[in-house]
């Protein structure tokens, strides 16, 4: 379905891929899920943490599709990727990957809503719940550039050894999924393979409304 080989390049070259997930009426639809407070564990209000400003909420199991169905599909094509950086081996199914997070005590699950308004932007961060860590996880963008929001640009700085951090900004589409890593990413230079450290976050909306799907493949302590 998807070209595997041109993702594993992207994100070794560039540090994160981009991939078309969702069509118009699924984004719709699962942005409409936002105001459904019973599909949802909890809330959390960023300004209230001095995460940015905007609030998002972590969905409930069993994920509605087509979350749920999204991040088991998903999981074996990037595990066999982070698999080829030779930092561990993941198992080749969500299920057990998901095992060994449970028994580690890690049981909450982790994808998504984001709702964004005007002035709302997300601080650099990175998505860490726990000793377990699947090293990539996604963001797809539900909402229709300067349709329904201006601003709010996807961004990831990137942090090398002994050099200044570089930003990227992601242009995406309504649908369109962005791939990039967790915490850190191995990049092979001239004295051999090192770890630069990444971290995501958004830029201040000027308008409308903004709504992102994260999803997350560990689940949280």
């Amino acid at each position: 379905m998807f070209d595997w080989k041109r993702v594993s390049r992207d994100l070794a070259t560039q540090g994160y891929a981009t991939l078309p997930l969702l069509d118009g009426a699924a984004c719709r639809k699962l942005a409409a899920l936002y105001d459904d407070d019973t599909r949802f564990r909890s809330r959390v209000v960023m300004e209230r943490h001095n995460f940015g400003r905007g609030e998002y909420k972590y969905l409930s199991y069993p994920l509605p599709d087509p979350v749920g169905t999204l991040r088991a599909a998903l999981y074996p094509p990037l595990a066999a990727i982070v698999n080829e950086w030779g930092e561990r081996h993941f198992p080749p199914t969500l299920e057990a990957f998901l095992a060994e997070c449970h028994a580690a005590g890690q049981t909450r699950p982790t994808p998504l809503l984001l709702r964004y308004g005007p002035d709302d932007f997300n601080r650099l961060h990175q998505d860490l719940y726990g000793p377990w860590v699947f090293p990539l996880q996604l963001t797809v963008l539900l909402s229709s550039p300067d349709d329904d929001f201006t601003g709010g640009e996807f961004v990831l700085v990137e942090q090398r050894p002994r050099a200044q951090s570089r930003p990227a900004v992601v242009p995406l589409l309504q649908g369109e999924a962005v791939i990039f890593p967790v915490h850190h990413r191995p990049v092979r230079g001239t004295r051999g393979t090192y770890r630069v450290t990444m971290r995501h976050g958004v830029s201040r909306v000027l308008s409308g409304r903004r709504q992102t799907l994260g999803i997350i493949f560990h689940d949280a302590a």
